[in-house]
Parts: structure tokens; C-alpha cells; sequence
């Protein structure tokens, strides 16, 4: 997922435990530490929409299938995995 900047920014406060903050600043330095938590705020968005989806068809068309769930994740990640299955991954 390749990060993008907003227009505006604000700074803010958030508190985690030590040892959360302390991998995190390994693995993205002091640096990418803002970067690293908006992008990964901004997943955790789009996946909370997504759920807000899923609920609302399945209030009108009943609980999704497997076969449904593995279409839509062949769907949305078919390039994702053709790309490891180029590099050699399973």
C-alpha cells in the first residue's frame, strides 16, 4: 500500500504502551512513525466501511456464502496474488 499525503495535517496526542511504540520506532524510525500510523489508521477505515457493507447486504440478502466470501477475495486480491505466485510464493 503505497502511503499518500494529505493536503493539511494536525497534530495530535495518542497514547500506546511503551512496548507498542518501542517496535514500532524500530521498525520505522523516529521519522516514519506518522506515516506508518495514518496508513495504518486509513486501513483500519476502509476496513471498518467495508464491515458497514457487508452488514447491510447481508441485512438484505441473508449471511454471505463461502463461496460468495472466496469470490470477492479472489476479486479483490487476484493481482495481489499473481504477483506472489511471479515471485515464487505460494
Amino acid at each position: 500500500m503505497k502511503p499518500t499525503r494529505a493536503g493539511s495535517t494536525e497534530n495530535i496526542s495518542v497514547s500506546m504502551p511503551s512496548e507498542l511504540v518501542t517496535e514500532l520506532r524500530s521498525r520505522t524510525g523516529r521519522r516514519g512513525l506518522s506515516s506508518y500510523i495514518t496508513e495504518a489508521v486509513r486501513h483500519q477505515l476502509a476496513m471498518g466501511g467495508l464491515a458497514e457493507i457487508v452488514a447491510s447486504h447481508e441485512d438484505v440478502h441473508g449471511e454471505l456464502t463461502e463461496q460468495e466470501i472466496e469470490a470477492a477475495r479472489r476479486e479483490l486480491f487476484e493481482d495481489e496474488n499473481a504477483q506472489d505466485l511471479d515471485r515464487g510464493a505460494a
